[in-house]
């Protein structure tokens, strides 16, 4: 008896784990927020100068930063450093932030100050399809957002 309630406990649970996936693939992908947030913190200028120095290089940023049109396209900087920065042609000023929306899928490459380089890539690329790609884009979404949970 028990091995025939394990393995009708096995198969409910096989048959909701497909049915699960089988919706990622397929459903259409809806957020909150199309804004993917990245925030320049407090003391960066003063990080970037030591590493200048000599000190441990200080990576503040990621170097390229990845969008998807339709879901997260929209790239928000905000300055939360004591001194301006600049992004591409614009001079973000402590407090401030910068909203740039995306609407075709490329690589963009901006100068950016809080970055040791000085430059950082954007690349924006489109809505997954339906099937394994969207499904493999969930996952590394779900990562992505379990990741922010834990720090």
């Amino acid at each position: 008896m028990r091995r025939r309630l394990a393995s009708a406990a096995l198969t409910l649970l096989l048959a909701a784990t497909i049915g699960l996936a089988a919706w990622a693939s397929f459903a259409p992908i809806h957020t909150d927020s199309r804004d993917e947030l990245f925030e320049i913190p407090h003391g960066t200028y003063a990080a970037r100068m030591a590493a200048r120095d000599g000190e441990k290089k200080a990576e503040i940023l990621p170097d390229t930063i990845r969008l998807t049109l339709g879901a997260h396209d929209v790239l928000l900087l905000r300055n939360l450093d004591e001194v301006p920065q600049v992004f591409g042609p614009t001079l973000i000023m402590p407090g401030q932030s910068l909203r740039l929306p995306f609407e075709v899928a490329s690589i963009y490459s901006f100068a950016c100050t809080a970055h040791a380089s000085g430059q950082m890539n954007i690349i924006v690329e489109p809505m997954p399809a339906r099937g394994w790609a969207r499904l493999e884009w969930r996952m590394k979404n779900f990562k992505k957002t379990m990741g922010k949970r834990d720090t």
